[in-house]
């Protein structure tokens, strides 16, 4: 089996699996990445979001090859127990999660959204979380939260 190489939260990564395996599938069996989760396996949900480069994308339609000496974060790799990303902290200050399941792949939406807009409009962070499907109703909590981490982020 081939080897693919790319950086998973900043660490250089060598996986020997078959390069069509789903990236969600080699994040979760092989690498212990236990943040995103399969939810529905054909990228209409969100739950499996990781960001490659600055881009949220489906990790479970993401094949292996696809991330050849490219740049994974996983929820694991935005922020620590010790050290949590703004979007974490904004995240519990404003409630803004229930039962956890989408709330992974939502962070990590947010996270590209504001790599690539760090002023977003109410509307901005809609459109970007329009994809990541929420059962728990928690909508209007995520995008203040949203917007409160842009404010911490930008008074830096």
């Amino acid at each position: 089996m081939p080897s693919i190489r790319f950086r998973l939260n900043g660490v250089e990564t060598d996986v020997d699996a078959d390069p069509d395996s789903s990236l969600l599938a080699i994040l979760r069996g092989q690498l212990g990445m236990t943040g995103p989760h399969f939810g529905c396996g054909a990228n209409e949900c969100g739950a499996c979001n990781v960001m490659i480069g600055d881009r949220a994308v489906a990790s479970c339609d993401t094949p292996l090859w696809s991330v050849a000496d490219k740049d994974v974060t996983t929820i694991e790799g935005l922020g620590s127990a010790e050290d949590p990303h703004p979007l974490q902290r904004a995240f519990i200050a404003e409630q803004a999660l229930q039962c956890g399941y989408c709330v992974s792949g939502i962070l990590i939406s947010a996270a590209a959204l504001l790599m690539q807009n760090p002023n977003p409009a109410s509307a901005d962070v809609k459109a970007a979380l329009d994809r990541n499907l929420c059962r728990c109703g928690s909508h209007n909590r995520m995008v203040r939260a949203v917007l409160r981490a842009a404010a911490e982020m930008a008074a830096r």
